[in-house]
């Protein structure tokens, strides 16, 4: 298996488990909206560059919305 199969492999797993987490994310403060709508941004950044083929930054940007949303949910910005 070479790198960029598995790489777009791991963007799958985790794509879907960004979109069934963010579908039931909730904000309990201003911060936790703030903090939805960068997840959000990087999920469409995600989806532009993985349209451009560039899978490091398309990883990269998937890695960082899930980043947001854990650390939101551990800090109870968001439920």
């Amino acid at each position: 298996m070479t790198l960029e199969t598995k790489l777009i492999k791991e963007i799958k797993k985790w794509t879907a488990k960004l979109d069934d987490a963010l579908s039931t994310a909730g904000a309990r403060s201003e911060a936790g909206k703030k903090m939805i709508s960068n997840i959000k941004a990087y999920r469409e950044d995600f989806e532009h560059f993985l349209k451009q083929g560039n899978l490091i930054k398309s990883f990269e940007c998937l890695i960082w919305a899930w980043t947001l949303l854990e650390t939101g949910k551990e800090l109870e910005h968001l439920k």
